[in-house]
């Protein structure tokens, strides 16, 4: 059996390297003095002189004599899964996504963040397919311009307007996605030790992303109508965070709504501590009742606004858009150019054509209306389950739900897998990691009575 000396060596040593494989520590960094090391790690001084001989041993770590210990050991891949506080794997962002992308057709998935493939306007999408295929050869096999089509762009800009989001063409970028969106926002605007901002709960690959950044992340709570305003001003005044990151219309997970006060105190909040703001809006189209944009209220001064059309028309033909400050473009357009060099031709064309003949509109109105009656059925069949919706979403496809007291999401979770159901435990969604209670549905999901037998079993077992 090993010795408390022994555990408390190998201590010391584990926690170097974690600092070095999350790259907290790089390639020719100081590491602590040893008084401060075995202060902080509650050891004693010798302790603490062994660990770093056994490091320097292995060349981990090199001392310099009079100037202290050194790291040598070269850079660490990046591994997010290292970054930041190990979870359990039900609750962890990455493990839940790699799940549901890769289940197959016989897991049940009501914790994804997608319509089913059978929800999506696939006679449209063929139409539009045949149309490209006749496109111009320069269409099909050329780089796409940095900015991306100016008629995506220009009817983009259009259709922001709808939203009191005023935007010229060329103050619109097309991406890849809403996330590679906010990823050429962060390249742009962030360095490693900033911090940002996001709810608690936010959408889960907010984590994970920034933490691929490499940033200080401060979540603040949600409430009904927005963020908890004085959790706000508290965090800005401890933290000065660089940038914040929100949904304001038809929130993931929670399906909340910013409301104009909330929204106009937030904005006052910004100016005064120079605070960036991203709006990512890519359910614009899911709403029945246009709700307040912070990018309207803002005029694209210290707002960006991005969309995409990958939840809402093809996950597989992806394009997304960025709208920013006319001063931003060509920086944001350089650093596309070095990320991944030309637009998104084909499928911004595909997504133009769907635009403009009309078909991308009667879907929308058919998806929205196919939500409603889902989420009155979907959230009462939850309801008898003692699963408690926390508000009722005016459209959307997620249902925020309480669990019944005493009972855990990730425990939950980790049961319905090993039954074929993927469900979205509400730490995944919680910096905190006060959501423990809470799941998050997607009704578009849930026609499957598989998972309402699932979730009878596992909510009231003994």
């Amino acid at each position: 059996m090993r010795n408390a000396d022994e555990t408390r060596l190998e201590g010391v040593m584990s926690a170097i390297r974690g600092r070095i494989a999350n790259r907290t520590l790089t390639p020719g960094a100081k590491l602590p003095s040893i008084r401060s090391c075995a202060r902080a790690m509650g050891v004693s001084k010798s302790t603490v002189v062994e660990a770093y001989d056994r490091l320097a041993a292995e060349g981990v770590i090199r001392s310099r004599p009079g100037a202290g210990f050194f790291v040598t050991a070269p850079l660490a891949p990046l591994a997010l899964a290292e970054i930041g506080p190990a979870l359990d794997r039900e609750v962890d962002p990455l493990w839940i996504s790699r799940q549901a992308l890769a289940s197959g057709s016989r897991m049940s998935m009501p914790g994804c963040g997608w319509l089913p493939a059978s929800w999506m306007p696939e006679d449209a999408l063929r139409r539009a397919l045949r149309r490209l295929s006749r496109a111009t050869p320069q269409t099909l096999a050329d780089y796409g311009a940095p900015l991306g089509s100016l008629a995506l762009r220009t009817l983009l800009a259009r259709r922001m307007a709808s939203h009191g989001v005023e935007a010229a063409p060329g103050q619109i970028m097309l991406t890849d996605s809403g996330t590679q969106a906010i990823d050429l926002l962060c390249r742009f605007l962030l360095k490693p030790g900033d911090t940002v901002l996001v709810d608690d709960p936010c959408y889960f690959n907010f984590h994970a992303l920034l933490r691929a950044h490499q940033v200080k992340i401060v979540g603040v709570p949600y409430t009904p109508s927005g963020p908890d305003i004085e959790r706000f001003a508290d965090a800005l005044d401890r933290h000065s965070p660089r940038l914040y990151i929100t949904n304001s219309a038809l929130h993931n997970p929670t399906g909340a709504v910013l409301s104009p006060a909330v929204a106009h105190r937030l904005l006052l909040l910004a100016e005064k501590a120079d605070l960036t703001i991203i709006e990512d809006d890519i359910f614009a189209d899911f709403e029945v009742e246009p709700a307040p944009r912070l990018a309207a209220f803002d005029g694209l001064s210290r707002v960006v606004y991005i969309g995409s059309f990958s939840k809402s028309l093809s996950a597989s033909m992806r394009c997304g858009f960025v709208a920013a400050p006319a001063d931003w473009i060509e920086g944001l357009t350089d650093l596309r150019i070095a990320t991944c060099f030309g637009g998104p031709a084909i499928a911004a064309e595909l997504v133009l054509g769907l635009l403009s003949d009309g078909s991308y509109r009667k879907h929308m109105e058919t998806v929205r209306q196919r939500l409603s009656r889902s989420r009155e059925t979907v959230g009462a069949r939850l309801r008898n389950l003692g699963i408690e919706p926390w508000i009722e979403p005016s459209a959307g496809m997620f249902l925020w739900c309480r669990l019944p007291d005493g009972l855990d999401a990730a425990t939950l979770a980790r049961h319905a897998l090993e039954r074929d159901v993927v469900l979205a435990p509400g730490n995944a969604f919680s910096l905190s990691g006060s959501a423990s209670g809470f799941l998050r549905f997607n009704v578009a999901q849930c026609d499957d009575e598989r998972i309402f037998s699932v979730l009878e079993e596992i909510t009231r077992a003994p």
